[in-house]
């Protein structure tokens, strides 16, 4: 039986390596193993850090420059980029992400910047947008966002005021009649890579706000402010956003883009994997390799990993990934071999030379399935 074609589909190893980069070095391996086997690299994102970049590998396009506020309220230069066919695409981690501010700030950091950005995007004539939203710093359920839009929220006073996850519980009424017009001309699809509901102990201040740098009790405050929040939406629009999956994502912007831009959630991965065409390239293909920089319980559930086996039932996958951290009884008949780039190593060996090992771990892995499709 000969290896004829093989689907290599990794999202990012974050901190390391880009898709692309983890797709031409298995690519690289797979060639060096099974020369003439037709490979078809499929970068993939999940909403998080890179999507922006397999957007558009997949649709063409080009990026764009804006400023815009940090989450911590410092002027930063944020990229955003349109497609081909006018699509905007927008990274929300791009202004409002843990990597753009200056320490933590659980209670005050602010998706402002990402307002502006949506602004930048709408100026140069985009009314399509696909936002990802993964990698947040915030806790404010959209409410900077909004604001820069045009959106004004009031407290009991009456006096205006930019929300922040600490903020949240002081909205008395939230005034939309100035939010820019080019809003309601425009369709927003959000990319989520986590389902989680706006509030609760699955919400997005329980499970996400310690990461973000939340003590305890600022965890409870800011659950708190959710559940005003949402409460407050449901009052003055009508609609009840915070048990939708993926309205927690990214500390309830979820439900801050439903709410003010009308928007679609969906799963990230599934997203782009329907941009890449994956199932076009299904027939024929003996073999799928993926990879990401953490595997473990969650990848099974909503990431790209989940969305390649509920697409490709019948084809043998393989993970090549930084480290594994499911138990064997968990990984037992799911029937997928895995590869850590990390074997024999630590983490912080492998994350220092991450092309090397990842290298190292893609060759083991053709050297394994060389056994099974002799060329």
């Amino acid at each position: 039986m000969k290896l004829n074609k093989v689907i290599i589909a990794p999202d990012s190893f974050k901190g390391a390596l880009s898709a692309n980069q983890v797709a031409d070095i298995i690519a690289e391996e797979v060639n060096a193993e099974f020369p003439g086997c037709t490979v078809i690299k499929m970068p993939i994102a999940d909403g998080g850090e890179g999507s922006t970049d397999t957007i558009l590998a997949a649709m063409g396009g080009k990026k764009y420059t804006a400023q815009a506020l940090s989450p911590d309220d410092r002027h930063i230069a944020a990229s955003f980029g349109i497609a081909a066919d006018g699509t905007a695409i927008l990274e929300m981690a791009q202004s409002s992400g843990l990597t753009m501010q200056s320490g933590m700030h659980p209670m005050t950091a602010s998706t402002f910047g990402f307002g502006q950005l949506i602004l930048a995007a709408l100026d140069r004539g985009a009314r399509d947008f696909i936002l990802c939203i993964g990698g947040s710093a915030t806790t404010d359920g959209g409410g900077g966002m909004a604001a820069a839009l045009g959106v004004r929220f009031l407290d009991r006073t009456g006096s205006s005021f930019v929300p922040c996850g600490g903020t949240l519980v002081k909205i008395s009424r939230i005034d939309v009649g100035d939010i820019d017009g080019r809003i309601r001309e425009s369709r927003f699809t959000v990319m989520c890579d986590v389902d989680n509901p706006l509030f609760g102990e699955n919400g997005a201040a329980y499970v996400y706000a310690p990461q973000k740098g939340a003590k305890p009790e600022q965890v409870l405050a800011l659950d708190k402010g959710l559940r005003h929040l949402g409460k407050t939406l449901f009052d003055q629009f009508g609609t009840d956003f915070s048990g939708v999956p993926g309205a927690g994502a990214a500390g309830g912007l979820g439900a801050g883009c439903m709410a003010f831009l009308n928007a679609n959630l969906m799963s990230g991965s599934e997203a782009i994997l329907n941009l890449c065409g994956f199932e076009k390239h299904l027939p024929g293909t003996d073999l799928i390799i993926t990879g990401e920089g953490k595997l473990d319980a969650q990848s099974f559930y909503g990431k790209v990993l989940s969305g390649i086996l509920s697409r490709a039932p019948h084809v043998p996958v393989c993970s090549i990934c930084g480290v594994c951290d499911c138990d064997e009884g968990f990984l037992k008949g799911r029937n997928i071999n895995i590869f850590e780039a990390s074997e024999g190593v630590s983490m912080e060996e492998s994350m220092k030379n991450p092309v090397k090992y990842l290298r190292i771990a893609a060759g083991k892995a053709m050297k394994m399935y060389s056994q099974k499709y002799r060329v």
